[in-house]
């Protein structure tokens, strides 16, 4: 008599501390879409999953540390909550559980390291988190959440916007300008299943640096990083910035009146 198939994701379900009832939703999680690309019989990748996880995930985080941390204001609630759910954050935790191993890629994708890449990693745990969403709803979603992000979080420094340029680019825009930047894609190359993502940062109605990734999300924050280090004048750049300018134009009018004779 045949036995029940076993289960290929059970030693993930005990690392995560979720075990899936419909266990094809996990699978779906774990499908890269390169390797749906190669295997036109398969019908879903995780694209869609890592959405919904991305949301399922901001919220939860965002319930757990209002309930934690009840003397911090909102600005550093929402700093800590960016912090471990950044893609850095999610690469880390994916990393220690070795996510990779269990993730379905396409051969090119795993011939150039896909399989080990912080973006694919960041993204298949943002996945896990969706279809267990999917599965049986926030509380799903919060179990997995004490047992991989909060020794995360206890482990976390003081530094609130460490590893979260992001995060700190809004901060800082906010203080000097008022206005928060706007990121928007400028380029795309690359096949469907490996695409590469140009994102330009815009702040305070000026373009100020551009980054590249194999998503937006890492797209980004390397453009934010580099805005940062435009702003702060901590990098040379070949061609003075929109907000470098304005900055110093605003240090000449707090010195004395423009004579524009």
């Amino acid at each position: 008599m045949l036995g029940r198939r076993k289960n290929p994701n059970l030693l993930l379900e005990k690392t995560i501390g979720y075990s899936f009832r419909k266990k094809a939703l996990l699978v779906n999680a774990l499908t890269h879409r390169s390797f749906r690309y190669e295997n036109r019989d398969v019908e879903f990748d995780n694209q869609r999953m890592e959405f919904l996880g991305d949301a399922a995930l901001g919220f939860v985080a965002g319930a757990y540390l209002y309930q934690r941390m009840q003397d911090k204001d909102e600005g550093h609630l929402t700093a800590m909550r960016s912090r471990i759910t950044s893609g850095k954050a999610l690469a880390e935790i994916a990393t220690t559980m070795s996510l990779g191993d269990f993730v379905q890629i396409g051969k090119g994708e795993e011939r150039s390291g896909g399989r080990d890449r912080a973006s694919n990693l960041a993204d298949a745990l943002e996945s896990v988190i969706g279809a267990a969403y999917l599965d049986t709803g926030v509380k799903a979603v919060e179990k997995i959440f004490k047992k991989l992000f909060v020794p995360y979080l206890d482990g976390c420094g003081e530094d609130l916007w460490a590893d979260n340029p992001k995060g700190k680019l809004q901060e800082t825009a906010q203080t000097l300008y008022r206005k928060s930047p706007v990121y928007r894609v400028v380029d795309q190359s690359g096949p469907s299943h490996s695409r590469v993502y140009t994102v330009e940062v815009v702040v305070d109605g000026k373009s100020v640096a551009k980054g590249k990734g194999r998503n937006k999300r890492v797209a980004e924050s390397s453009a934010a990083a580099k805005a940062l280090h435009v702003i702060d004048n901590d990098a040379p750049q070949e061609e003075e910035s929109g907000v470098t300018r304005r900055r110093r134009g605003r240090a000449g009018r707090r010195r004395g009146p423009r004579n524009d004779d």
